[in-house]
């Protein structure tokens, strides 16, 4: 990792960072769901979906290949995009107040573009 130029580096940690704490609040929305079965289920799927980018990401950045980095970052946003559609089924079922959702969408739209704005060249994504 020390042949990365700062700016890469710091890049990345910020990203992990986000996603991380993005996790945290997808675990404590995921608590505030009804004890129903429907519930239950969006609590169980959410949980998964929007607390696996996070650790995926952390894989990603010790990819052994392009391919394997490319192949990691595709798990990441498709966990973030399942995610972003649990969000709106618990919007439109109203299981949870929109102004509880209304942040997380945004940071959930957001991290996938950044995820979709990794460069492409192995110098740039090798340590990332």
């Amino acid at each position: 990792m020390e042949d990365l130029p700062r700016s890469s580096q710091s890049q990345a940690d910020d990203l992990e960072g986000r996603l991380i704490d993005f996790a945290v609040r997808i675990i404590k929305l995921s608590g505030g769901l009804p004890r129903t079965p429907a519930g239950k289920h969006i609590a169980v799927q959410i949980m998964r979906s929007g607390t696996s980018p996070a650790p995926n990401y952390g894989e990603a950045r010790g990819a052994e290949s392009h391919a394997d980095f490319v192949h990691k970052l595709g798990i990441v946003l498709k966990e973030l995009n399942e995610t972003s559609i649990w969000l709106r089924v618990i919007d439109k079922s109203q299981m949870l107040r929109r102004e509880l959702l209304t942040e997380i969408l945004k940071e959930n739209t957001e991290l996938c573009k950044n995820l979709y704005d990794f460069p492409e060249d192995r110098s740039s994504w090798s340590e990332i």
